[in-house]
């Protein structure tokens, strides 16, 4: 942009390196959203990625449905593993069960706040 001002709602862009090889599939995703949001939690972890295939899916059916689902690519062919590893992590929800404090009312699950009266689970 001139003056090097983003666009407003531009995302932040993470620069290859001059010795860059060849970007790597990271993973192909159910639906666009998850794949956008997937790619922007690694951007924010300082890995360059993309989501291809971001609109195949208006040919489903012209194509395979599986060939029309996004995907997350990586730029870097060695940032593949700590992405996979990040995006693991992430998909991972811890399943807990407390009381809580204010109301007694059992909360399961990986939730933070209290679906009944919002209080915050005890430390």
């Amino acid at each position: 942009m001139p003056g090097g001002h983003a666009a407003a709602g531009a995302r932040p862009h993470v620069a290859r390196s001059p010795t860059s090889t060849t970007m790597k599939k990271l993973l192909q995703a159910p639906n666009l959203a998850l794949a956008t949001l997937w790619a922007d939690q690694l951007r924010a972890a300082g890995i360059a990625t993309s989501v291809q295939r971001a609109y195949a899916s208006s040919i489903a059916g012209e194509i395979p449905p599986d060939q029309a689902l996004p995907e997350v690519w990586v730029d870097e062919d060695a940032d593949q593993a700590r992405a996979a590893a990040l995006l693991a992590e992430w998909r991972r929800r811890p399943e807990r069960r407390w009381a809580c404090p204010r109301c007694h009312e059992i909360v399961e699950g990986p939730f933070e706040l209290c679906w009944n009266c919002g209080a915050p689970e005890p430390p």
